[in-house]
């Protein structure tokens, strides 16, 4: 999700279209806006776009061996050591581990798992285009271990860190200190990318979340191996 300031003689409309959106997803992404005819120049609109998404053809899987943002074929396992660290138990919150609720939905199209009527489906917001899903998904997620409340939510990467930022329950760790279910924010060539730490393979580092994979473009939960910038990696300790 990238930012906009309105200027004189702009439209909502217009707007949409130049962004390849519609006036009702604008809506929905700015709440502060009850009419659509009236914008006002100066202010900032949040554009629901391809920038919080996970570019895989500008990236390379760590480890090799899978295809860029495919998954990688294997799951995390308690207590493996690799070089670059050691998987330790998963991160829990009340209601459970957000890593073993997003494991659940492994190979599931972000599209499709936002239709669901329960579950992490029940707390993504259907608004969301299916190329952009990174932070609905976390966000969900740690919405279904208790971990966040709902007004803690946020479908951009930068945003939700800054909620997380805010919450005392959690603290920024190292990669070497990560948790399964430990929420990581990426820099990538095209803006933002947030998913969450998956364990260590091959010495290598790991990641569960909604990722651009499919041929069209769209979203499905994959687990991979990233080589992004970490911007910030958050733990929960409540």
């Amino acid at each position: 999700m990238s930012t906009y300031r309105i200027k004189s003689g702009d439209t909502l409309s217009a707007i949409a279209r130049r962004n390849q959106t519609s006036v009702g997803a604008l809506m929905k992404a700015n709440p502060q806006i009850k009419n659509a005819n009236l914008i006002i120049a100066g202010k900032t609109l949040n554009i629901p776009g391809s920038r919080d998404s996970y570019d895989g053809g500008q990236s390379r899987p760590a480890g090799g061996g899978s295809r860029p943002g495919g998954t990688s074929g294997g799951r995390p396992t308690q207590q493996t050591q690799g070089t670059g660290g050691t998987t330790g138990p998963a991160s829990q919150g009340p209601k459970g581990s957000p890593f073993d609720i997003a494991r659940s939905h492994l190979d599931k199209n972000a599209g499709s798992l936002k239709l669901e009527k329960g579950g992490v489906g029940a707390d993504m917001e259907d608004w969301v285009p299916n190329n952009v899903n990174c932070a609905n998904f976390v966000s969900a997620c740690l919405e279904q271990a208790g971990q966040i409340k709902n007004s803690q939510h946020h479908n951009a990467v930068v945003g939700l860190a800054a909620n997380l930022d805010k919450d005392p329950n959690f603290k920024r760790v190292s990669l070497a200190n990560a948790k399964p279910g430990d929420v990581v924010s990426m820099k990538t060539p095209g803006g933002h990318h947030v998913v969450m730490f998956a364990g260590w393979k091959n010495g290598k580092p790991e990641f569960i979340g909604s990722n651009n994979v499919n041929r069209d473009g769209s979203q499905r939960i994959s687990m991979t191996q990233m080589n992004y910038p970490i911007m910030s990696i958050h733990q929960y300790r409540g």
